[in-house]
């Protein structure tokens, strides 16, 4: 994080000014990246639509509010600005496309043609600053018959197939936890915007970058849609299972609902699992002794596993069979990764000061670190907290300008 003594300007993107229409996930995820190494955002809501997650939960106390969202706070987690504006006021517009001038980067996750009613889209932003680079990222890019289709990444996942082959095959798709793609997209947004300002160094030049989420998604299922090309197979939900690999399951442990993970590719792996659970004439078992017919006989397998997986803790499971070389992972909840000692060991979680809440243990920084460069951390920002900081100071509105905007409801 930021080290004592250091000087922000050293931070690799000191220098780059970001203007971020972006809330929920996607877009905040994204923008983070270039905040933790020394850009400069300004994130800009309005009162009367704040950032959605301002509005879920949990809350501090149980109390919602929205400055009270631990799920904004996680998202938030490099310093920036933040100023309410009503886009839907002429004046309003014309602060935007003054930002626009102070901006090197903008970057929103409206579907298609909200931008262009408000007249803020790419050509007329590139007038404004012509070297301007602009990142626009929502579910199925700015062109086609889906463009103007919007969502959120629980509808993503679905519609990316990733649901699909989640479940059981006698049940319904059981869906991933929620927005898993707002986890993904923002890998790829920050690869092209830190492309685009390289090539902006280089040429001069600005640009334009459109994202689609569903095709950044893809790749997670190209494995099922080349079967399916091939071979016409429609891939269908399996559970835990996996068609290389037996045993392989979640398997039930010793305590209130604890499980540890267990993957087994080869016949060595098979036969050093034999060994961990003192069984290793089951290895030469003529029902398991290769692959073709553990698959055969999974179900009673993973009957022999739990049998002495349930003997255990996962932590005992996992130790044991990492030990023999086997693949093995507790089911890690909630509480196990806040005292992950892995993750305290690299600082994963940081603790900040809120106004409004207190102390929060839930902040990150990147998800990488880089050897001679720090980060730079933030907490979340209040709505609108930073209005007459940027208006007055980067904008240079007068105070009697500020004022007037706020009489007429533009801020």
């Amino acid at each position: 994080m930021m080290m004592e003594g250091t000087d922000k300007k050293s931070l690799p993107l000191a220098g780059v000014n970001v203007l971020d229409f972006t809330w929920a996930g996607v877009g905040p995820h994204s923008v983070n990246y270039l905040a933790f190494y020394g850009a400069t955002v300004i994130k800009l809501e309005s009162r009367e639509r704040p950032d959605a997650l301002r509005t879920l939960g949990p809350f501090k106390d149980g109390i919602p509010n929205l400055e009270r969202s631990y799920y904004f706070s996680f998202t938030q987690s490099a310093k920036r600005y933040d100023i309410t504006l009503n886009l839907d006021h002429p004046k309003g517009i014309e602060l935007v496309k003054r930002l626009t001038g102070w901006a090197d980067v903008v970057v929103d996750s409206f579907a298609g043609g909200v931008v262009e009613k408000w007249g803020l889209d790419y050509d007329n932003l590139k007038k404004i600053k012509p070297d301007i680079i602009m990142l626009r990222t929502c579910m199925h890019g700015h062109t086609g018959p889906l463009a103007r289709q919007h969502g959120q990444g629980f509808i993503l996942t679905a519609l990316s197939g990733l649901d699909a082959v989640t479940g059981w095959p006698d049940r319904p798709p059981a869906g991933l936890y929620g927005a898993f793609t707002d986890h993904i997209a923002p890998l790829f947004n920050v690869a092209s915007l830190l492309a685009a300002l390289d090539y902006r160094r280089r040429t001069g030049k600005g640009l334009y970058i459109d994202q689609s989420q569903h095709e950044a998604v893809l790749h997670w299922v190209i494995p099922l849609l080349l079967d399916y090309t091939v071979n016409h197979r429609e891939p269908k939900a399996n559970g835990n299972r996996l068609a290389y690999a037996a045993p392989h399951g979640i398997y039930r442990c010793q305590g209130d609902d604890r499980w540890c993970a267990i993957a087994i590719f080869t016949d060595d792996e098979w036969a050093s699992f034999c060994q961990v659970i003192e069984n290793p004439t089951l290895a030469k078992d003529p029902k398991f002794a290769t692959l073709l017919k553990r698959k055969k006989n999974e179900a009673e397998l993973d009957r022999i596993v739990e049998a002495w997986t349930i003997k255990h803790t996962p932590e005992e499971v996992m130790a044991l069979m990492q030990t023999a070389k086997v693949a093995a992972g507790v089911v890690a909840n909630p509480k196990d990764q806040a005292g992950d000692p892995q993750l305290e060991h690299y600082q994963f979680f940081h603790q900040l000061e809120h106004p409004e809440t207190g102390t929060l243990p839930i902040y990150h920084g990147p998800l990488f670190r880089l050897s001679k460069t720090p980060y730079e951390l933030g907490r979340p920002p209040l709505l609108g907290e930073d209005n007459a900081y940027v208006y007055t100071n980067i904008l240079g509105l007068s105070d009697e300008e500020f004022v007037q905007l706020l009489a007429e409801n533009v801020i």
